[in-house]
């Protein structure tokens, strides 16, 4: 074994006895699980576990009972650590709630780690330790990975990216082109938190009720808003529940609520109204948006989303929602008509209505 060192040295992703060393002291210490000990090229993964699973009042099913979701993601955050989490939490929470909101069962993820020469080995481990317990919390696995170190100076600390696979039942169809007229939208929170905490950190901005990001899984939350809907009420008449009520989910990151439902307004063609009044935003985020000029419609979370449902299952699913942990201040913001498609509409607090357009340009680099 080589002396310790407490930096990431360039020798560090040669491959060699410094690459495993890192791999074993560190990685393997904490994403530890028997897939990813075999430290093989590719992981194998468990058929089994897949085969056990239940989702609602969905029977335990085979195989073949499921779809295959996969799905990756960079992460690129500056600074990589931040109130409410870090890049870890961030390239974890991220990757599963891409999984979640479409309809799947997170189980396995993978981890790719861009290191700059120089990084403190304890902030590496920090970020480790930080991804190990999330994944931890959340019931999914890091089964496999890769390191690379680039020189000082090309990169800036660390990067990291993720892929997921989950499982979807069959029968299970959430999408932008699922969305109808008459369907109501629901926001599962306050908007802005994460993408102002990022910027307050860089501006060195303090406030009497502190930023913190909403970066968290939302898999479980998911998960409550399709039970609550299996089976459909008897009053339902037959309309069905579980994903035929819930049409699309999304989560709004880069470029924030503003941009998904204008993707989503897009994709099914039809038009999106939504009142301002209703959308909750907090006090210190509202107050740093306009201390630096930014649209809260605009700006980038990381624990929101936003369900477009039947109105016939809306307050059911709202109900299910604040019954959550991070659901707790869902709303719901608007309806889908078929007036005005493919535009988003805001009725603003002053009584009138503007157009909602999608976000041009980059407002806020490197948020995730």
């Amino acid at each position: 074994m080589s002396e310790p060192t407490t930096k990431i040295l360039l020798a560090h992703g040669s491959g060699g006895q410094l690459s495993h060393e890192l791999v074993e002291r560190l990685f393997l210490k904490h994403f530890d699980n028997p897939i990813l000990a075999r430290l093989d090229d590719a992981a194998v993964l468990q058929a089994g576990k897949w085969a056990s699973l239940q989702v609602g009042d969905l029977p335990t099913c085979r195989l073949a009972d499921f779809r295959l979701a996969f799905t990756t993601d960079s992460y690129v955050v500056s600074p990589i650590f931040f109130p409410g989490g870090d890049v870890g939490k961030l390239a974890v929470c991220g990757t599963i709630n891409d999984l979640a909101t479409s309809g799947a069962v997170p189980l396995y993820l993978s981890a790719g780690f861009i290191i700059e020469e120089g990084l403190e080995l304890a902030d590496l481990e920090q970020v480790v330790v930080s991804m190990a317990t999330t994944a931890q919390a959340a019931g999914v696995q890091i089964v496999t990975g890769d390191t690379k170190v680039v020189d000082r100076g090309k990169a800036d600390r660390l990067f990291i990216n993720t892929a997921g696979i989950g499982v979807v039942p069959i029968g299970m169809e959430l999408g932008g082109d699922q969305v109808r007229p008459g369907d109501a939208v629901i926001l599962s929170g306050t908007i802005g938190d994460h993408g102002m905490t990022i910027m307050s950190q860089r501006e060195g901005l303090r406030f009497d009720s502190p930023l913190v990001s909403d970066c968290a899984p939302l898999h479980g939350l998911v998960a409550a808003m399709l039970d609550a809907l299996s089976p459909p009420p008897q009053s339902w008449g037959g309309a069905g529940g579980g994903g035929r009520a819930i049409h699309c989910l999304r989560d709004p990151t880069r470029g924030g609520l503003a941009t998904t439902l204008n993707e989503v307004a897009s994709k099914s063609g039809v038009g999106i109204e939504i009142e301002e009044r209703i959308i909750p935003v907090r006090d210190a985020v509202r107050a740093t948006c306009e201390l630096l000029g930014f649209d809260p419609l605009y700006v980038a979370n990381e624990g929101k989303l936003v369900a477009f449902v039947a109105p016939i299952a809306a307050d059911v699913v709202l109900a299910a929602m604040r019954a959550h942990e991070y659901g707790q201040e869902a709303a719901i913001i608007g309806r889908v008509t078929a007036e005005h498609a493919g535009r988003v509409v805001l009725h603003t607090t002053l009584g009138t209505r503007r157009i909602v357009g999608m976000l041009v340009g980059e407002q806020l680099p490197r948020i995730c």
